[in-house]
C-alpha cells in the first residue's frame, strides 16, 4: 500500500469517526455500535434506535394529548355557563345554592339499594331545555369546591352536546367502554384544565345504544366509576326523558336525579309524564330554568 493511500484510509476513519461522535451528541439515544468505514452500519443504527426510542416517545405525547381537554373558561363565561373563577355572578350565585343539598345528600347516601348517592343524572322532559347547560355549569360549581372533585359524563348518547359546548373533537367514551372489553374508564377519562374536573364523553354512536346502557356491562361499570371515584361527584348529562329510553335505562342505577324544567315551555301535562318515568328514584329535584323575570337575566330556581 502506497503512502498516499495509507493517508487516505486514516483520514477517511477520522471522518466517520466525528460525524458518529457528532450524531451521538446530537442524539443520546443513538446505538453505540461500531462503524465501519465504506458500509451503511451508522445509517442502520440511527434507523433502529430512532424506531426503539423516537416513535414509543411520540405515541405516548398523542395519548396524553389525546386525553386531556383544555377549556376556555372566558368562551364559556361568554356563553353565561359558571365557571371556577367567575366571582359572585347572578348565576354562579344560583348554582352555589343549587350545589348545596346535592352535596350533602351525595356524601350522606353512600350507597342504598344498589344506588350510589354520587351518580347523579341530569335531565329534561324535552330537548333544548338547558340540561347540558346546567350539567355543565353544575360540574363547573362543584369544581371550585375545596374538598369536592366531579365526573361529568355525556350520556346522551345520540345529541352529545358536551363536546360542542367545549369545543373538542370526537373522542373514546362510554360507549366504546361497552363495545370493547379491553378498555378501561381510565382509558376514556379526559383531564381537563379546571384542575377538579374529568370528562368522559359518549363515545362513537351505535344503533344498539340503548341496549348497551340498558346491559349488565353498564351497571358494573356504574358501580364500578362510583367506587372506584368515590370522591368525586359523578353527574350525567342525559338524554331527554321523553324523546328516549337511554335516561329511563339510566335512571333505575342513580342515586340523584335532577329535572331541567323550562320557565314558560314545559307544560305540566310533559312535567308529570317525565317525572312518572324516573319515579324509582328517592332523590329527585327540579330545576327551573329560563325566567327572564329578574333582571331580564336567565334565572335557576331550585326545587326539591
Amino acid at each position: 500500500m502506497s503512502i498516499i493511500e495509507k493517508a487516505v484510509g486514516k483520514l477517511e476513519k477520522e471522518a466517520s469517526f466525528e460525524a458518529k461522535k457528532s450524531l451521538d451528541n446530537a442524539n443520546p439515544y443513538l446505538s453505540q455500535e461500531k462503524v465501519v468505514p465504506g458500509d451503511n452500519q451508522m445509517q442502520a443504527a440511527v434507523h433502529i434506535e430512532e424506531s426503539k426510542s423516537a416513535i414509543p416517545v411520540k405515541t405516548s405525547i398523542d395519548a396524553a394529548r389525546s386525553n386531556y381537554i383544555d377549556i376556555d373558561l372566558n368562551r364559556l363565561y361568554q356563553l353565561g355557563i359558571v365557571t371556577p373563577n367567575q366571582g359572585k355572578t347572578q348565576v354562579a350565585e344560583q348554582f352555589r345554592i343549587i350545589k348545596r343539598p346535592i352535596l350533602t345528600k351525595a356524601l350522606k347516601q353512600r350507597t342504598e339499594n344498589g344506588k350510589h348517592g354520587n351518580l347523579i343524572m341530569i335531565s329534561s322532559a324535552l330537548a333544548a331545555e338547558g340540561k347540558s347547560f346546567c350539567a355543565l355549569s353544575l360540574a363547573m360549581s362543584i369544581a371550585s369546591e375545596m374538598d369536592n372533585r366531579v365526573l361529568l359524563v355525556d350520556a346522551d348518547v345520540a345529541r352529545p352536546s358536551i363536546p360542542r359546548i367545549l369545543g373538542f373533537g370526537v373522542k373514546k367514551g362510554l360507549l366504546d367502554i361497552l363495545l370493547d372489553e379491553r378498555l378501561d374508564i381510565a382509558d376514556v377519562l379526559n383531564k381537563t384544565s379546571v384542575e377538579k374536573l374529568s370528562i368522559i364523553t359518549a363515545g362513537a354512536p351505535h344503533p344498539h345504544a340503548t341496549e348497551l346502557l340498558a346491559s349488565q356491562g353498564m351497571e358494573k361499570i356504574l358501580d364500578e366509576m362510583a367506587q372506584r371515584y368515590n370522591d368525586r361527584i359523578i353527574i350525567f348529562d342525559s338524554p331527554p326523558l321523553l324523546l328516549t329510553s337511554e335516561a329511563h335505562v339510566l335512571a333505575a342505577r342513580m342515586g340523584q336525579i335532577i329535572l331541567v324544567v323550562e320557565a314558560e315551555r314545559t307544560a305540566q301535562q310533559e312535567l308529570k309524564l317525565a317525572l312518572s318515568q324516573i319515579e324509582s328514584c328517592e332523590n329527585i329535584s327540579l330545576i327551573y330554568n329560563k325566567d327572564r323575570a329578574l333582571s331580564h337575566s336567565e334565572y335557576y330556581g331550585y326545587y326539591s
